[in-house]
């Protein structure tokens, strides 16, 4: 920062009880004193008016229910990668994947996945967390297992279909969870650092197939590919069982061994202090409650944008890219990881700036303008090698606007349970039901590694991101200055002074 120029400063009120009352006859107090804030507030959660008792109970919850979800996150991804990696490490010559077959088997995963979407939530809102999670991760690993086990390409594409039917409840659940236990001014780090082990998993993924390729490549009968799964199921396993004992379910039903029952009592007023509304029986006046709503139209178009914008999950255009180079197995399953490890710092950063400022679209934009850029380049393509370099590591920065966005309807829906649940699950569902075909059209296996009608389509849809970005933007202040908020935890949270949209006075 340049010499003179002003630095912001966080101030924290303090009330006179709360300071030590030795030496207080030395000076006269006012009623309250401001006090700068330390420098760790600007990173993380930093409110004066906390009791002990909130804190630890936080503490818990980032310890238990955080890690918890990131390491499903992260064997979800795990198990959900491992495709990209096995292709371009044997598999595509083993099994004879020399068409779109990689293409048909990520549809196969995306029709799983979106069949599996609105029948989960609506479990999800009569059955525990802690069982139908759990329930499912040992689903998935299971396959992942069998994975190992084809012998065509068909095997691959039919347990795709059960492994992306199974991995469907994971994410819209996450967040529900996360949206019923955290407050907005607590909720954009966690949900951001819970996304980021997705980041986490594609760099651990690359250097597992490295590692496996060579040094179990033809142990045993199996290939280095078949070796990978067989690993991602090992380790997957003990992480789905952990998970029936440690997710807290939801405030109003938890039964987790490390809360007491003031941390329960503690987590119902948290939520009703924002206006986060508990479960309530889904019937026919919920559904004509969410659809006659503007939240689940937009927040869905955003949603499909997002999921939308690049190649499915096993196409790896910088993967196909050094391939064609003729680079070593090890180096492309390695070089990549530098993109990921770009998203998981951003995702990180991203989410620390978005509750420091308090706005939720602002930061998103930024996310959308490095990967339009990324994506412009790319669909030039005739560019020197090393911004072609820099644009395929700067791909993923686009990654870190899908856990604010969904961050931002846990917000904009928090006054109505049910809504929230829905709408996170249709903006999930939609999102992949477009996803099973719209790769197909945009990044076909065989235009690799130019994809340059993929890379143009990537950067138009940039552009239609930033729009509907700022059109959720203006309906949920126009609902603010009509009346339709209730007053949250936190000033300025989601570009929007700090309100939550309430279903209580208004449909």
């Amino acid at each position: 920062m340049a010499d003179g120029q002003s630095t912001p400063v966080k101030e924290a009120v303090i009330n006179e009880s709360s300071l030590d009352t030795v030496g207080s006859s030395t000076r006269d107090l006012e009623p309250t004193e401001k006090l700068k804030a330390p420098w760790w507030s600007y990173i993380w959660d930093y409110e004066p008016g906390r009791s002990h008792e909130e804190r630890a109970f936080i503490q818990k919850l980032d310890v238990f229910l955080v890690t918890m979800l990131s390491f499903g996150y992260f064997i979800k991804n795990l198990d959900q990668t491992n495709i990209s990696n096995a292709f371009v490490s044997g598999m595509k010559e083993d099994l004879g994947m020399n068409g779109n077959q990689i293409n048909l088997v990520d549809t196969a995963w995306t029709v799983g996945y979106v069949v599996g979407q609105i029948p989960s939530q609506i479990v999800l809102t009569k059955v525990r967390p802690s069982v139908w999670v759990p329930s499912c991760e040992l689903l998935w690993t299971l396959l992942t297992f069998c994975l190992a086990a084809a012998k065509t390409s068909n095997h691959v594409i039919v347990i795709r279909f059960f492994v992306g039917l199974a991995e469907s409840i994971f994410y819209p659940a996450a967040h529900t969870v996360l949206g019923s236990w955290y407050k907005p001014s607590e909720l954009g780090k966690r949900a951001c650092i819970f996304h980021a082990s997705s980041a986490a998993a594609g760099m651990f993924s690359g250097y597992l197939q490295a590692g496996v390729y060579r040094g179990l490549n033809g142990v045993n009968g199996f290939a280095g590919w078949q070796w990978l799964f067989i690993m991602d199921g090992i380790i997957s396993l003990p992480i789905c069982i952990a998970g029936f004992f440690v997710l807290p379910d939801l405030p109003e039903n938890t039964r987790a061994f490390y809360l007491n029952e003031s941390d329960r009592i503690m987590a119902k007023e948290r939520m009703n202090q924002v206006g986060r509304a508990p479960r309530a029986r889904l019937g026919r006046s919920a559904f004509k409650r969410i659809f006659g709503r503007w939240h689940v139209y937009l927040l869905t178009i955003l949603y499909i944008i997002f999921i939308n914008i690049g190649p499915s999950a096993s196409i790896n255009p910088m993967a196909l890219w050094l391939k064609a180079k003729g680079e070593s197995v090890e180096r492309i399953n390695i070089i990549p990881t530098a993109a990921a490890a770009i998203q998981l710092v951003l995702t990180v950063l991203f989410a620390i700036i978005s509750d420091a400022i308090r706005r939720r679209a602002s930061i998103m934009s930024m996310s959308t303008f490095l990967g339009g850029f990324a994506a412009l380049l790319l669909a030039i393509w005739n560019i020197p090698d090393g911004l072609k370099w820099f644009a395929f590591l700067l791909q993923r920065a686009s990654v870190p606007y899908g856990p604010l966005s969904m961050s931002w309807a846990n917000e904009i829906c928090g006054a109505d349970a049910e809504e929230r649940a829905i709408v996170i699950g249709i903006m999930n569902y939609m999102g992949y039901a477009f996803n099973a075909w719209v790769p197909l059209l945009t990044f076909p296996q065989v235009d690799s590694p130019r994809f340059r009608k993929g890379f143009i389509f990537s950067t138009a849809a940039f552009g239609a991101q930033a729009i509907i970005t700022a059109i959720v933007a203006y309906m949920y202040k126009r609902d603010l200055k009509r009346g339709k908020t209730r007053r949250g935890d936190a000033p300025g949270i989601g570009d929007e002074e700090g309100v939550i949209v309430s279903s209580l006075d208004h449909p």
